[in-house]
Protein backbone atom coordinates (compact mmCIF):
# COMPACT_ATOMS: atom_id res chain seq x y z
CA UNK A 1 0.00 0.00 0.00
CA UNK A 2 2.88 2.39 0.73
CA UNK A 3 4.22 1.97 -2.81
CA UNK A 4 0.77 2.46 -4.30
CA UNK A 5 0.21 5.60 -2.22
CA UNK A 6 3.63 6.96 -3.16
CA UNK A 7 2.92 6.31 -6.83
CA UNK A 8 -0.45 8.07 -6.68
CA UNK A 9 1.10 11.03 -4.88
CA UNK A 10 3.76 11.34 -7.56
CA UNK A 11 1.33 10.97 -10.46
CA UNK A 12 -1.09 13.55 -9.02
CA UNK A 13 1.55 16.08 -8.03
CA UNK A 14 0.88 19.24 -10.14
CA UNK A 15 4.59 19.97 -10.14
CA UNK A 16 5.22 16.82 -12.17
CA UNK A 17 2.89 18.03 -14.95
CA UNK A 18 4.47 21.40 -15.70
CA UNK A 19 7.87 22.92 -16.24
CA UNK A 20 11.19 21.45 -17.33
CA UNK A 21 11.48 17.70 -16.96
CA UNK A 22 7.72 17.34 -16.50
CA UNK A 23 5.66 14.32 -17.53
CA UNK A 24 4.32 15.99 -20.73
CA UNK A 25 7.83 16.97 -21.79
CA UNK A 26 9.21 13.48 -21.17
CA UNK A 27 6.21 11.98 -22.97
CA UNK A 28 6.86 14.10 -26.07
CA UNK A 29 10.56 13.20 -25.97
CA UNK A 30 9.65 9.52 -25.72
CA UNK A 31 7.33 9.77 -28.72
CA UNK A 32 9.87 11.72 -30.77
CA UNK A 33 12.58 9.12 -30.13
CA UNK A 34 10.13 6.38 -31.07
CA UNK A 35 9.10 8.18 -34.27
CA UNK A 36 12.71 8.76 -35.32
CA UNK A 37 13.74 5.17 -34.61
CA UNK A 38 10.78 3.51 -36.34
CA UNK A 39 10.99 5.96 -39.25
CA UNK A 40 14.65 5.22 -39.95
CA UNK A 41 14.23 1.47 -39.42
CA UNK A 42 11.16 1.39 -41.70
CA UNK A 43 12.96 3.34 -44.43
CA UNK A 44 15.68 0.68 -44.42
CA UNK A 45 13.86 -2.57 -43.63
CA UNK A 46 10.56 -2.28 -45.51
CA UNK A 47 11.91 -1.48 -49.02
CA UNK A 48 14.57 -4.18 -48.59
CA UNK A 49 11.99 -6.74 -47.49
CA UNK A 50 9.62 -5.81 -50.32
CA UNK A 51 12.37 -6.28 -52.93
CA UNK A 52 13.48 -9.60 -51.46
CA UNK A 53 9.89 -10.79 -51.19
CA UNK A 54 9.10 -9.71 -54.76
CA UNK A 55 11.97 -11.73 -56.20
CA UNK A 56 11.20 -14.66 -53.85
CA UNK A 57 14.89 -15.03 -53.02
CA UNK A 58 16.93 -14.39 -49.90
CA UNK A 59 14.52 -16.00 -47.46
CA UNK A 60 17.42 -17.57 -45.59
CA UNK A 61 19.10 -14.18 -45.32
CA UNK A 62 15.92 -12.65 -43.89
CA UNK A 63 15.67 -15.48 -41.35
CA UNK A 64 19.31 -15.01 -40.35
CA UNK A 65 18.89 -11.25 -39.94
CA UNK A 66 15.72 -11.72 -37.90
CA UNK A 67 17.41 -14.23 -35.63
CA UNK A 68 20.48 -12.08 -35.15
CA UNK A 69 18.45 -8.94 -34.54
CA UNK A 70 16.30 -10.59 -31.90
CA UNK A 71 19.28 -12.20 -30.19
CA UNK A 72 21.21 -8.96 -29.64
CA UNK A 73 20.59 -7.59 -26.11
CA UNK A 74 19.52 -3.97 -26.50
CA UNK A 75 21.05 -2.83 -23.21
CA UNK A 76 24.38 -4.46 -24.03
CA UNK A 77 24.42 -2.89 -27.50
CA UNK A 78 23.46 0.49 -26.02
CA UNK A 79 26.31 0.26 -23.53
CA UNK A 80 28.84 -0.46 -26.27
CA UNK A 81 27.50 2.34 -28.48
CA UNK A 82 27.44 4.72 -25.53
CA UNK A 83 31.10 4.02 -24.79
CA UNK A 84 31.97 4.47 -28.46
CA UNK A 85 29.80 7.48 -29.37
CA UNK A 86 29.45 9.09 -25.96
CA UNK A 87 26.63 10.62 -23.97
CA UNK A 88 23.60 11.70 -25.97
CA UNK A 89 20.60 10.39 -27.85
CA UNK A 90 22.53 8.99 -30.83
CA UNK A 91 23.57 5.76 -29.10
CA UNK A 92 20.04 4.77 -27.95
CA UNK A 93 18.59 5.66 -31.34
CA UNK A 94 21.05 3.34 -33.10
CA UNK A 95 20.47 0.55 -30.58
CA UNK A 96 16.69 0.87 -30.92
CA UNK A 97 16.91 0.80 -34.73
CA UNK A 98 18.47 -2.66 -34.41
CA UNK A 99 15.52 -3.62 -32.19
CA UNK A 100 12.89 -2.17 -34.55
CA UNK A 101 14.25 -3.60 -37.80
CA UNK A 102 13.36 -7.32 -37.34
CA UNK A 103 9.56 -6.95 -36.95
CA UNK A 104 9.46 -4.45 -39.82
CA UNK A 105 11.49 -6.77 -42.03
CA UNK A 106 9.38 -9.79 -41.05
CA UNK A 107 6.06 -8.02 -41.64
CA UNK A 108 6.96 -6.66 -45.07
CA UNK A 109 8.60 -9.88 -46.27
CA UNK A 110 5.73 -12.08 -45.06
CA UNK A 111 3.20 -9.71 -46.59
CA UNK A 112 4.76 -9.66 -50.05
CA UNK A 113 5.47 -13.39 -50.17
CA UNK A 114 1.87 -14.10 -49.11
CA UNK A 115 0.58 -12.57 -52.35
CA UNK A 116 -0.49 -15.43 -54.59
CA UNK A 117 1.78 -16.12 -57.55
CA UNK A 118 -1.28 -16.28 -59.81
CA UNK A 119 -2.12 -12.68 -58.95
CA UNK A 120 1.37 -11.53 -59.86
CA UNK A 121 1.29 -13.51 -63.10
CA UNK A 122 -2.05 -11.98 -64.03
CA UNK A 123 -0.69 -8.50 -63.42
CA UNK A 124 2.35 -9.27 -65.55
CA UNK A 125 0.14 -10.75 -68.27
CA UNK A 126 -1.80 -7.49 -68.68
CA UNK A 127 1.44 -5.59 -69.22
CA UNK A 128 2.23 -4.21 -65.80
CA UNK A 129 5.86 -3.32 -65.20
CA UNK A 130 7.86 -4.63 -62.25
CA UNK A 131 7.42 -1.29 -60.48
CA UNK A 132 3.65 -1.34 -61.07
CA UNK A 133 3.37 -4.90 -59.80
CA UNK A 134 5.22 -4.01 -56.62
CA UNK A 135 3.43 -0.76 -55.81
CA UNK A 136 -0.01 -1.43 -57.30
CA UNK A 137 -0.44 -5.13 -56.50
CA UNK A 138 1.96 -6.57 -53.95
CA UNK A 139 2.33 -3.69 -51.49
CA UNK A 140 -1.44 -2.94 -51.25
CA UNK A 141 -2.21 -6.63 -50.67
CA UNK A 142 0.65 -6.92 -48.19
CA UNK A 143 -0.34 -3.71 -46.37
CA UNK A 144 -2.06 -5.38 -43.37
CA UNK A 145 1.02 -7.49 -42.61
CA UNK A 146 3.34 -4.54 -43.22
CA UNK A 147 1.36 -2.47 -40.75
CA UNK A 148 1.37 -5.39 -38.34
CA UNK A 149 5.16 -5.23 -38.41
CA UNK A 150 5.06 -1.47 -37.87
CA UNK A 151 2.70 -1.89 -34.92
CA UNK A 152 4.97 -4.51 -33.36
CA UNK A 153 8.03 -2.31 -33.87
CA UNK A 154 6.36 0.77 -32.38
CA UNK A 155 5.19 -1.07 -29.26
CA UNK A 156 8.61 -2.69 -28.75
CA UNK A 157 10.45 0.59 -29.21
CA UNK A 158 8.10 2.48 -26.88
CA UNK A 159 8.65 -0.13 -24.20
CA UNK A 160 12.42 -0.18 -24.67
CA UNK A 161 13.00 3.53 -25.33
CA UNK A 162 13.20 3.94 -21.56
CA UNK A 163 16.84 2.93 -22.09
CA UNK A 164 17.39 6.25 -23.87
CA UNK A 165 17.69 7.74 -20.38
CA UNK A 166 20.73 5.52 -19.85
CA UNK A 167 22.90 7.83 -21.97
CA UNK A 168 20.64 10.84 -22.59
CA UNK A 169 18.38 13.15 -20.61
CA UNK A 170 15.29 12.20 -22.60
CA UNK A 171 12.12 10.16 -22.41
CA UNK A 172 9.99 8.62 -19.72
CA UNK A 173 12.90 6.44 -18.69
CA UNK A 174 14.32 9.45 -16.82
CA UNK A 175 11.70 8.92 -14.13
CA UNK A 176 12.63 5.25 -13.76
CA UNK A 177 16.37 5.89 -13.57
CA UNK A 178 15.94 8.93 -11.31
CA UNK A 179 13.56 7.09 -8.99
CA UNK A 180 15.89 4.11 -8.77
CA UNK A 181 18.90 6.33 -8.04
CA UNK A 182 17.17 8.36 -5.32
CA UNK A 183 15.06 5.45 -4.04
CA UNK A 184 11.92 7.37 -4.88
CA UNK A 185 9.94 4.27 -5.78
CA UNK A 186 6.76 6.26 -6.35
CA UNK A 187 8.50 8.09 -9.19
CA UNK A 188 10.03 4.88 -10.52
CA UNK A 189 6.74 2.97 -10.56
CA UNK A 190 4.88 6.01 -11.88
CA UNK A 191 7.30 6.28 -14.78
CA UNK A 192 6.89 2.58 -15.50
CA UNK A 193 3.10 2.93 -15.51
CA UNK A 194 3.32 5.84 -17.94
CA UNK A 195 5.39 3.74 -20.35
CA UNK A 196 2.91 0.86 -20.10
CA UNK A 197 -0.03 3.20 -20.64
CA UNK A 198 1.63 4.76 -23.70
CA UNK A 199 2.33 1.34 -25.22
CA UNK A 200 -1.28 0.23 -24.66
CA UNK A 201 -2.67 3.45 -26.16
CA UNK A 202 -0.52 3.12 -29.28
CA UNK A 203 -1.47 -0.56 -29.60
CA UNK A 204 -5.15 0.42 -29.42
CA UNK A 205 -4.67 3.18 -32.01
CA UNK A 206 -3.00 0.79 -34.46
CA UNK A 207 -5.67 -1.87 -33.92
CA UNK A 208 -8.44 0.66 -34.53
CA UNK A 209 -6.74 2.05 -37.65
CA UNK A 210 -6.28 -1.44 -39.11
CA UNK A 211 -9.92 -2.33 -38.42
CA UNK A 212 -11.08 0.86 -40.12
CA UNK A 213 -8.90 0.20 -43.16
CA UNK A 214 -10.06 -3.42 -43.36
CA UNK A 215 -13.67 -2.30 -43.20
CA UNK A 216 -13.08 0.34 -45.88
CA UNK A 217 -11.32 -2.23 -48.09
CA UNK A 218 -14.22 -4.68 -47.79
CA UNK A 219 -16.72 -1.95 -48.65
CA UNK A 220 -14.80 -0.89 -51.76
CA UNK A 221 -14.44 -4.47 -53.01
CA UNK A 222 -18.10 -5.47 -52.58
Amino acid sequence: MDLLAATLVWLTDPGEWSGAGSIPQRLVEHLVVTLIVVGIAAAIAIPLAVLIGHHRVGGNVVSAVLGAGRAIPTLGLLTLLGLWIGIGVTAPVLALIVLAAPPLLAGAYSGVTSVEAATVKAARAIGMSKRQIIFSVEVPLAFPLIMGGVRSAVVQVVATATLAAYTADAGLGRFIFSGLKTRDYGEMIGGSLLVIALALVLEAVFSFALRVRRSHFLQTTT
